[in-house]
């Protein structure tokens, strides 16, 4: 029979009293036993990804915005920064290679290239950040309402958003600028038609979840009359992804417009416009003379490039925000 002096004490675990060994500390619920700082815990880990996609869209925020300060400057500065108008003519240059008295050269009617290069950046900038502004405006408000109100109301916006987003976009861009013809306004208002839609739906999404929340309950029940609601609080929550989705849309919008201009249905010549100084320069590549629409090509990627990376940047910071 076993000495009761060295008998485990009653509901006492064989091994209560053993100390662990030092260096190492046992996890809880488990029998294993690992070292401090052998793994890296997924709150770090999360911590640590986080902050690295903050730093990314940083970094694609600042090269997006620089690119697109350089184009701004140099739209600004466009009359200093060239000694030719972007529609004059010099009858002894027709088709000049790059040199000399022209920068980049002359077309085939002898106007300065890089002259209307620059004076083009004001046309297409200024035409897609309207288009893209009148977009969100219109948008922005037909969401809200079929978001909010819900019922017949949104059932019906929704099915005529529905019919616009059932063809392609540019298929129906094409479609309303032969209907409405060219010219700066009608252009705005050809590309701000196609992109509402999708700020409709993107804001309708986001209002039917700000809705719910508590503070828009207490607002409705405190006596706020309905647009009060609308615009002093569902409105301001549900802008976020619009905001993101912006400056991606800019750089969508100038090819639509170069491509509308590219078939004649843009901006008429001679009117400074990339998509048009591309079209009119195609048939130069093939002999050889790149410079009457390579240069605007160019400019058109630059500028695009510059709101894509800007657009990718805030939406990354926005997903790592959510993270």
């Amino acid at each position: 029979m076993p000495d009761a002096e060295h008998a485990p004490e009653a509901g006492r675990a064989p091994d209560a009293g053993r100390v662990p060994e030092a260096g190492r500390v046992p996890e809880a619920g488990a029998g294993r036993v690992r070292k401090p700082g052998d793994a890296r815990t997924p709150r770090t880990g999360r911590v640590r990804e986080a902050g690295g996609d903050r730093r990314f869209a940083s970094s694609l925020i600042t090269a997006g915005s620089a690119i697109l300060a350089l184009v701004a400057v140099a739209v600004a500065f466009a009359p200093l920064l060239t000694a030719w108008g972007p529609e004059e003519i010099d009858p002894l240059a027709s088709l000049a290679p790059p040199g000399g008295a022209h920068l980049l050269g002359t077309d085939l009617n002898g106007m300065d290239v890089w002259s209307r290069v620059l004076h083009a950046a004001r046309l297409d900038v200024g035409i897609a950040v309207a288009a893209v502004a009148l977009a969100v405006v219109a948008g922005s408000l037909v969401g809200l309402v079929a978001g909010y109100r819900g019922g017949r109301p949104d059932d019906v916006l929704m099915r005529v958003l529905d019919v616009f987003q059932a063809f392609p976009t540019f298929i129906l861009a094409l479609a309303v600028a032969a209907l409405l013809g060219g010219g700066t306004a009608n252009l705005i208002a050809v590309i701000a038609l196609v992109n509402a839609p999708a700020y409709a739906r993107l804001v309708r999404a986001e209002v039917r979840s700000v809705r719910e929340l508590p503070f828009v309950e207490a607002s409705r029940t405190s006596g706020a009359s309905f647009w009060g609601v609308l615009w002093r609080h569902v409105l301001p929550n549900s802008l976020t992804p619009v905001r993101v989705i912006a400056p991606l849309n800019c750089g969508w919008a100038m090819l639509t417009l170069a491509g509308l201009s590219f078939l004649g249905l843009g901006v008429p010549v001679p009117t400074a416009e990339w998509g048009a100084m591309i079209s009119l320069g195609t048939g130069d590549v093939v002999a050889g003379r790149w410079w009457t629409s390579v240069p605007p090509g160019l400019f058109l990627l630059i500028c695009v490039l510059g709101f894509s990376l800007l657009g990718e940047g805030l939406q990354e910071r926005a997903d790592s925000t959510r993270r």
